[in-house]
């Protein structure tokens, strides 16, 4: 197959393709089979979430930044005392201070920080790391299943005009036969048996109508178009079948680096990593620093003025005894870094053999079309050879009907194994991710 589904080298670019607008459906659309899938990309709403999860992910990265960086508040105070004056005892002598109205102001900045909101910042960069990795898988299987519903789409239809082809040539040897048998040339039991194939070549035309129609629609969801649009695919089968292609998919070299299920394992394995030294954090002190402007202006003369105009605080926190509560969560997270460990090392080498097996599956297949194009063309010479006999009185009935249910399995047999060889290619390709 001539298109390639690797997945986008720039994966912030397509996710401000995908988000910029969605493209205006038109009635009508022809589309090769790379537009087909570009036309997904911009259209398909799995992948604009997918989108949509990295600039979050970015979102909460600044957050736990931001909770580092100083905070400024403000605000702004009335206090009414109603008259009140407070008595205080002095030496035996009663003193009356009044408590007169005030309006303050207060401007305060802060900043703390601490071991574990460090390593945070870590973490939110492998989740960007991981969503962006999620937004090409949805992107790459997008593009792989617009490749097989193109592909069967054009595979129905090329059945439909062959069984057309199929159904005028046995229609007219029906015809023939009929005025046979009403001049008394041919039996009636003859174009009984012909009239059988007729009719089981238009149920069988039928039946691939319905097919294209439902491959259609499953093509216009994957576009996400209306289903009234008219589609119309401007490739044609046979380039999309390409021998070379393949034979250049079967000799790439398999880089484990590139495959995006083992870039998703390490990815978690590196954050079950830093979870360990975030557990470990909880042991680390919490440094932050404080300072305070206030100004109070008293509508009356007299009272308490104890509040100072600048105020500086520096703490320095230090967790010392938990009952074992953060000795249990280090444990716990270095489990969760051994077990993600493992799960890398044996996917690591299940990943050979997984390359492998579909090498091999997509070389039987690969064969297996090559048989199925040799029978229908086969079945399509007998067959018409056959007719052309019974034409002529040289081949019987039973010798027709023979040939054309052998046309029949070798067109079904074609079409099955040219989805079975497209989707062997598909896997691959996304197996491999050059």
């Amino acid at each position: 197959m001539v298109v390639s589904i690797s997945a986008t080298d720039h994966v912030m670019q397509a996710t401000k393709a995908v988000d910029s607008r969605e493209t205006k459906v038109d009635s009508q659309l022809s589309l090769s089979l790379k537009e087909a899938q570009d036309y997904a990309v911009q259209q398909n709403r799995t992948l604009r979430n997918a989108s949509l999860a990295v600039q979050e992910a970015y979102a909460s990265r600044w957050q736990t930044i931001a909770s580092m960086l100083p905070q400024v508040e403000a605000n702004a105070s009335y206090t009414d005392y109603c008259k009140y004056s407070a008595t205080m005892e002095m030496m035996g002598n009663a003193i009356n201070i009044s408590m007169p109205n005030v309006a303050a102001f207060n401007l305060t900045a802060s900043v703390g920080i601490n071991g574990q909101a460090v390593v945070g910042v870590l973490l939110n960069n492998i989740a960007i790391d991981m969503k962006k990795i999620a937004f090409e898988q949805n992107e790459i299987e997008l593009r792989g299943n617009v490749i097989s519903a193109y592909v069967t789409v054009l595979a129905l239809q090329g059945l439909s005009a062959l069984l057309d082809s199929s159904l005028v040539n046995i229609e007219g040897l029906y015809a023939m036969t009929q005025r046979s048998v009403e001049v008394g040339a041919a039996e009636q039991t003859t174009a009984d048996l012909i009239k059988v194939r007729v009719n089981a070549m238009k149920n069988s035309i039928e039946t691939q109508q319905n097919g294209i129609s439902l491959a259609t629609n499953a093509l216009k969801v994957l576009l996400n178009v209306p289903v009234e649009t008219q589609i119309t695919l401007t490739d044609e089968l046979k380039d999309l079948l390409s021998a070379e292609h393949i034979l250049n998919l079967l000799g790439d070299n398999f880089n484990i680096a590139n495959n995006l299920n083992y870039q998703l394992l390490e990815k978690n394995t590196e954050l079950a990593k830093r979870n360990v030294a975030m557990a470990g954090w909880a042991y680390g002190p919490t440094v932050s620093l404080a300072y305070q402007y206030t100004h109070q202006h008293y509508f009356e003369e007299g009272g308490f003025r104890m509040t100072p105009p600048n105020l500086v605080a520096v703490t320095l926190s230090v967790p010392l005894w938990s009952s074992g509560k953060r000795a249990a969560g280090v444990v716990e997270k270095k489990i969760a870094y051994e077990e993600a460990k493992n799960t890398l090392s044996e996917t690591t080498a299940n990943l050979g053999i997984q390359h492998q097996q579909l090498c091999n599956n997509l070389t039987t297949t690969y064969r297996t079309y090559l048989n199925q194009v040799e029978n229908l063309e086969v079945s399509g010479r007998v067959f018409n050879n056959m007719a052309n006999k019974f034409r002529y009185g040289v081949a019987s009935n039973m010798e027709l009907v023979n040939a054309s249910n052998d046309l029949i399995t070798a067109q079904s047999g074609y079409v099955n194994a040219v989805l079975d060889l497209v989707n062997a290619q598909v896997e691959l390709e996304k197996f491999l991710n050059n």
